[in-house]
Protein backbone atom coordinates (compact mmCIF):
# COMPACT_ATOMS: atom_id res chain seq x y z
CA UNK A 1 0.00 0.00 0.00
CA UNK A 2 1.07 3.59 -0.63
CA UNK A 3 0.28 6.71 1.36
CA UNK A 4 0.40 10.18 -0.18
CA UNK A 5 0.94 13.16 2.10
CA UNK A 6 0.59 16.72 0.85
CA UNK A 7 2.23 19.75 2.44
CA UNK A 8 3.00 23.39 1.75
CA UNK A 9 -0.48 24.85 1.58
CA UNK A 10 -1.40 28.10 3.28
CA UNK A 11 -2.72 31.63 2.91
CA UNK A 12 -1.28 33.93 0.25
CA UNK A 13 -2.31 37.22 -1.31
CA UNK A 14 -3.44 37.42 -4.91
CA UNK A 15 -0.45 37.61 -7.22
CA UNK A 16 1.71 35.66 -4.81
CA UNK A 17 3.35 32.25 -5.08
CA UNK A 18 3.17 28.99 -3.21
CA UNK A 19 4.69 25.54 -3.68
CA UNK A 20 2.88 22.41 -2.53
CA UNK A 21 4.52 19.01 -2.26
CA UNK A 22 3.31 15.44 -2.13
CA UNK A 23 5.48 12.62 -0.79
CA UNK A 24 4.71 8.96 -1.24
CA UNK A 25 5.52 6.43 1.46
CA UNK A 26 5.03 2.71 1.79
CA UNK A 27 5.51 0.71 -1.39
CA UNK A 28 6.86 3.79 -3.16
CA UNK A 29 8.30 1.79 -6.02
CA UNK A 30 4.74 1.25 -7.16
CA UNK A 31 3.84 4.89 -7.89
CA UNK A 32 3.98 5.90 -11.54
CA UNK A 33 1.99 8.77 -13.06
CA UNK A 34 1.19 11.52 -10.53
CA UNK A 35 -1.18 14.43 -10.58
CA UNK A 36 -2.71 17.33 -8.73
CA UNK A 37 -6.43 17.95 -8.48
CA UNK A 38 -8.29 20.56 -6.46
CA UNK A 39 -11.69 20.91 -4.87
CA UNK A 40 -13.24 24.21 -3.87
CA UNK A 41 -16.15 24.40 -1.37
CA UNK A 42 -19.39 23.28 -2.98
CA UNK A 43 -17.68 22.22 -6.21
CA UNK A 44 -16.51 18.97 -7.72
CA UNK A 45 -12.95 17.72 -8.04
CA UNK A 46 -11.06 19.57 -10.77
CA UNK A 47 -7.95 18.46 -12.66
CA UNK A 48 -4.96 20.79 -12.27
CA UNK A 49 -1.80 19.10 -13.62
CA UNK A 50 -0.31 15.68 -14.28
CA UNK A 51 3.16 14.29 -14.94
CA UNK A 52 4.22 10.92 -16.31
CA UNK A 53 6.71 8.62 -14.55
CA UNK A 54 9.56 9.77 -16.82
CA UNK A 55 8.42 13.43 -16.68
CA UNK A 56 8.34 13.60 -20.48
CA UNK A 57 4.57 14.00 -20.62
CA UNK A 58 2.96 16.88 -18.70
CA UNK A 59 -0.56 18.24 -18.97
CA UNK A 60 -2.15 21.31 -17.40
CA UNK A 61 -5.69 22.57 -17.03
CA UNK A 62 -6.28 25.65 -19.18
CA UNK A 63 -7.08 27.67 -16.07
CA UNK A 64 -3.54 27.22 -14.66
CA UNK A 65 -1.43 26.96 -17.82
CA UNK A 66 1.43 29.44 -17.75
CA UNK A 67 1.08 30.01 -13.99
CA UNK A 68 1.56 26.56 -12.44
CA UNK A 69 4.46 24.12 -12.92
CA UNK A 70 4.40 20.44 -11.96
CA UNK A 71 7.63 18.52 -11.38
CA UNK A 72 8.79 15.36 -9.66
CA UNK A 73 11.80 13.88 -7.93
CA UNK A 74 11.59 10.11 -8.18
CA UNK A 75 14.55 9.64 -5.83
CA UNK A 76 12.58 11.49 -3.15
CA UNK A 77 9.22 9.97 -4.16
CA UNK A 78 7.86 13.50 -4.34
CA UNK A 79 5.82 15.56 -6.78
CA UNK A 80 5.68 19.36 -6.60
CA UNK A 81 3.29 22.03 -7.80
CA UNK A 82 4.77 25.52 -8.08
CA UNK A 83 1.95 28.03 -8.21
CA UNK A 84 2.66 31.59 -9.35
CA UNK A 85 0.39 34.58 -10.02
CA UNK A 86 -2.23 33.07 -7.73
CA UNK A 87 -5.83 34.23 -8.01
CA UNK A 88 -8.68 34.04 -5.48
CA UNK A 89 -10.35 31.45 -7.72
CA UNK A 90 -7.37 29.14 -7.09
CA UNK A 91 -8.58 28.75 -3.50
CA UNK A 92 -9.24 25.06 -2.87
CA UNK A 93 -8.03 21.89 -1.21
CA UNK A 94 -5.22 20.57 -3.40
CA UNK A 95 -5.12 16.78 -3.67
CA UNK A 96 -2.27 14.59 -4.87
CA UNK A 97 -2.92 11.39 -6.83
CA UNK A 98 -0.79 8.53 -8.17
CA UNK A 99 -1.16 5.34 -10.19
CA UNK A 100 0.03 1.94 -9.03
CA UNK A 101 1.01 0.16 -12.24
CA UNK A 102 3.61 0.72 -14.94
CA UNK A 103 0.79 0.23 -17.44
CA UNK A 104 -0.46 3.60 -16.21
CA UNK A 105 2.82 5.52 -16.33
CA UNK A 106 1.54 8.08 -18.83
CA UNK A 107 -0.02 11.37 -17.74
CA UNK A 108 -3.80 11.60 -17.59
CA UNK A 109 -6.31 14.30 -16.59
CA UNK A 110 -8.94 11.73 -15.60
CA UNK A 111 -9.49 11.30 -11.85
CA UNK A 112 -10.60 7.69 -12.34
CA UNK A 113 -7.14 6.83 -13.76
CA UNK A 114 -5.48 7.24 -10.35
CA UNK A 115 -5.31 4.58 -7.64
CA UNK A 116 -3.96 6.49 -4.63
CA UNK A 117 -5.10 9.81 -3.20
CA UNK A 118 -3.81 12.07 -0.46
CA UNK A 119 -5.94 13.91 2.09
CA UNK A 120 -5.18 17.30 0.58
CA UNK A 121 -3.67 20.61 1.63
CA UNK A 122 -5.63 23.88 1.83
CA UNK A 123 -4.58 26.77 -0.39
CA UNK A 124 -6.32 30.08 0.25
CA UNK A 125 -5.73 33.13 -1.95
CA UNK A 126 -6.98 36.43 -0.59
CA UNK A 127 -7.97 39.33 -2.83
Amino acid sequence: QVQLVESGGGLVQAGGSLRVSCTASGRTSSTYAMAWFRQAPGKGREFVATISWSADDILYAESVKGRFTISRDNAQNTVYLQMNSLKPEDTAVYLCAATNTIRKSDASYSASYYDYWGQGTQVTVSS
